[in-house]
């Protein structure tokens, strides 16, 4: 273990956010430059010191990468960072991404928080990568020989990107294929750079290119490339396109101006905070914006909000405030149900709980002016009811749904290939991620559904290993979750 009176003596420390007045007039992190690394040193290494020597380390299984949590606590502790990165690499293709994105249900299963407060597992995880780039510690991989398949990836999210990057180093040809003009996903136009700056994934991107990773962005797979070409021209298809199906609001007035999905919204704010221009840009300044939704979307536009200077901000939620604490029905190692604050609730806005929109209310030229409320209950017979006499009417310029994903996108590529779709809207797969149409494989969101950044990732390194193990029949790369893997959370 790490320092063995560490958990004792130490309380926890997190890193610390530039001031709330300073960080909404810029784009930057939250967090300080150069992030958390060695200038913060010191205050990780008594954090990584915290680590307990449990019976059974339970944030192997809150984080379904299966990441080596006590060894690189203990080595940072020891000072060892380079072995410590080593160890990260093991499990975690990409730690900067999980370290600023991931919310974390390692911690929320560290055995430390059933008395105090949680290891920081996820500022440890960062300093360690951000160390380890200033020091020239990560470097390419590039495979010592080359096998002759070749795989095509459809979507350059972190799924597609793991997959990718696994199967390039086990020596196989691998194509991803982006829609957008820039490879990286939602990593690239969905995640604020407030939340993680784009060097940290240009960085990557650059390392992938050098082990012989080849990038093709602005390409519409269905369209400019048929699924029955890409069928015949790879070996092995992986479609990682994420569940980017946006759930929508069909209420009376969802037709007038001003009303736009999360995602409409944040990738053109991402374009122009990195020095793009946007025509029609959806802007919130000198708005009141209403973003329908709680949940970590959400949090991104309340953020986006602020830095482009709304007049308010209010943040609707469904679902009753959760408490303070962990609510005794969700009982440690499960992941907490307990109010979450961000960086940007900490910036300002205001939360509302229990309540549903009824209707959008429109001004003479077909803006939308406001939201109709009504406060809700559960019903006895499950789901929510009005509450009699609740209903009122909230200012609103803008407003921005962040109501989750309802799965992938009803493409021409998905018919073209004819995979099978659950009830859900999933890509359906068996335990070895192939869909039901062979040599066509599926990982992250797509097959699962919505989910953690970690989950898109184990996954893509799960389905690299059942790809690779289709093509050579050998069991070369680590597999560290099934499709039907659920984890100690929710």
């Amino acid at each position: 273990m790490a320092d063995p009176r560490g958990f004792l003596t130490t309380g926890r420390q997190g890193a610390t956010p530039r001031p709330v007045p300073e960080r909404v007039k810029d784009w930057d992190e939250v967090y300080p430059k150069p992030g958390i690394g060695k200038t913060l040193l010191p205050i990780i290494t008594k954090q990584a010191g915290r680590c307990m020597d449990c019976g059974i380390p339970f944030c192997h299984q809150g984080c379904p990468l299966g990441n080596l949590i006590p060894e690189w606590n203990d080595l940072v502790w020891r000072d060892d960072w380079h072995e410590a990165a080593e160890r990260l690499h093991a499990t975690n293709n990409f730690p900067e991404f999980t370290g600023r994105l991931c919310p974390a249900p390692c911690e929320a299963a560290c055995v430390v928080a059933i008395a105090d407060d949680a290891v920081t597992i996820k500022n440890v995880e960062v300093a360690i990568i951000d160390r380890a780039f200033e020091e020239g510690w990560v470097a390419p991989q590039p495979p010592e020989r080359l096998t002759d398949r070749t795989i095509a990836v459809i979507g350059s999210g972190p799924a597609g990107l793991a997959v990718a990057q696994q199967l390039t180093r086990a020596g196989h040809t691998v194509a991803v294929y982006e829609r957008a003009d820039r490879i990286g996903g939602l990593l690239r136009y969905g995640i604020p750079e407030f939340k993680m700056e784009k060097r940290h994934l240009d960085r990557r991107l650059e390392q992938m290119r050098a082990e012989g990773t080849i990038f093709r962005a602005g390409v519409e797979v269905g369209e400019t490339l048929t699924g029955q070409e890409l069928k015949a021209r790879y070996d092995a298809v992986v479609l990682a396109v994420g569940a980017t199906e946006a759930r929508d609001l069909p209420i009376p007035g969802r037709e007038l101006d001003g009303i736009h999905q999360a995602m409409d919204y944040l990738p053109q704010a991402n374009r122009v905070a990195l020095g793009e221009s946007v025509p029609e840009q959806i802007t919130a300044e000198g708005k009141h914006v209403v973003i329908i939704g709680g949940g970590d979307t959400g949090a991104d536009c309340l953020g986006t909000a602020h830095r482009q200077g709304a007049a308010s901000v209010t943040q609707l939620e469904i679902m009753p405030e959760p408490p303070d604490t962990r609510h005794e029905s969700t009982p440690w190692p499960t992941w907490p149900l307990m109010l979450r604050t961000s960086s940007a609730h900490e910036e300002g806005g205001e939360r509302v709980y229990s309540v549903s929109t009824t209707e959008f209310v429109g001004d003479d030229a077909g803006n939308v002016r406001a939201l109709r409320l009504v406060e809700v209950q559960r019903a006895v017979t499950g789901g929510f009811e009005p509450v009699e006499g609740t209903e009122r009417d909230l200012p609103a310029d803008l407003v921005l749904f962040a109501m989750g994903f309802v799965g992938p996108e009803r493409s021409p590529l998905l018919e073209q290939l004819a995979v099978e779709l659950d009830g859900r809207g999933n890509i359906v797969r068996d335990s070895a991620y192939e869909t039901s149409v062979p040599g066509v494989f599926v990982a992250g969101d797509a097959g699962r559904g919505q989910s953690l950044i970690v989950w898109a990732i184990a996954e893509g390194r799960a389905c690299a290993s059942a790809v690779d193990h289709w093509l050579t029949g050998a069991d070369r790369l680590p597999a560290p979750v099934a499709p039907t893997d659920r984890p100690l959370v929710v």
